[in-house]
């Protein structure tokens, strides 16, 4: 078991101890549940009245916190205690699964692959032809990387992850369990004979650095060229991003939400659980969806978009306003 003194956490925070605590700090918990040697955090004011019930011995709280820590407690003064309490949690994480073999010796690895420095590659991978693998990569049991595919310096792709072919991944990456790069864009049209004919989808999926992708989420492969995602993206579980959509840099999509086809997003764009956006709409620099809204047309750069459909915020909180009030008359 870890064990850190208010010091050695206090020493990777750089923040300022008020109080003070006999107890050694076993593990970070939420206010409520934690017992008298775990540490919490204090993440707004709205929160601070459960510091009185708590059993926490420690918190690391914001400078402008309004309560003392109390007897045989402490605080640990930070200016954002969110990020602080990420580096917390790093002190306590536990240890990755272990790999008994580097290259785990029932991976299928083709001849024309490329494997760089200290990559390891677990249990039932398959690695096929001309695949390029950086250094320092991880492949968890049961990954599939298909023909042509490239995945950059330190990242993780943990077990089920499917790339299909010519798809690209950039470095320091993480793709959880079972999602899934470069499947077939939803491409059908009308057909005589047919019914729906398939559209073939001939392009490939690119990611950039630092892109963070979620369990049992799909990114679909271009029609004709590229499905984009920027550098630093962070997308949740179950999330869709359709063929030829193409993302900038540090965008965030919460789970069940979705782009169609040839959505555009610009840099910073936030787009919360289960919203989803019409193809071909060009979303701008900072906007942000609402949680369950729907999107049918361009939203400006800085823009924030509630209800469905979706209208500017300011608008929505007026409806929904005259909407209560004709219910209670």
């Amino acid at each position: 078991m870890k064990k850190y003194t208010l010091f050695e956490i206090n020493a990777v925070l750089n923040g300022t101890i008020i109080g003070e605590t006999s107890h050694v700090i076993t593990a970070p918990e939420q206010l409520d549940l934690a017992s008298a040697t775990e540490i919490s955090f204090i993440g707004s004011k709205k929160y601070e009245k459960l510091w009185a019930t708590s059993k926490a011995c420690a918190a690391v709280v914001n400078e402008d916190i309004s309560i003392e820590p109390g007897e045989n407690k402490a605080f640990i003064k930070v200016k954002n205690a969110d990020l602080a309490m990420s580096q917390v949690l790093e002190l306590f994480a536990p240890a990755l699964p272990e790999f008994s073999y580097d290259i785990h010796p029932t991976a299928v690895i083709d001849a024309s692959a490329t494997l760089g420095k200290g990559t390891r590659i677990g249990a039932n991978c398959y690695i096929g032809p001309n695949v390029t693998i950086g250094n320092h990569a991880t492949l968890y049991p049961n990954v599939t990387v298909l023909d042509g595919c490239s995945i950059g310096d330190g990242s993780t792709l943990w077990s089920g992850v499917v790339m299909r072919e010519r798809c690209l991944i950039g470095a320091h990456c993480i793709l959880h369990p079972n999602c899934t790069i470069g499947a077939d864009g939803f491409g059908f049209r009308p057909c005589p004979e047919r019914g729906l004919a398939k559209i073939p989808q001939i392009g490939n999926v690119v990611i950039g650095n630092y892109v963070e992708i979620g369990a049992n989420s799909s990114v679909d492969r271009g029609k004709f060229s590229s499905t984009i995602v920027g550098d630093g993206c962070k997308i949740d579980n179950l999330v869709q991003i359709g063929h030829n959509s193409k993302l900038g840099q540090f965008c965030i999509m919460a789970g069940n939400s979705g782009l169609a086809g040839s959505v555009t997003l610009g840099n910073g764009v936030v787009i919360g659980g289960s919203a989803s956006i019409k193809d071909h709409l060009t979303l701008g620099d900072g906007v942000m969806i609402g949680a369950g809204s729907g999107v049918a047309a361009d939203v400006p750069a800085g823009k924030t978009m509630l209800g469905y459909p979706a209208v500017e915020m300011r608008t929505a909180l007026k409806q929904w306003a005259i909407l209560k009030r004709m219910a209670t008359e």
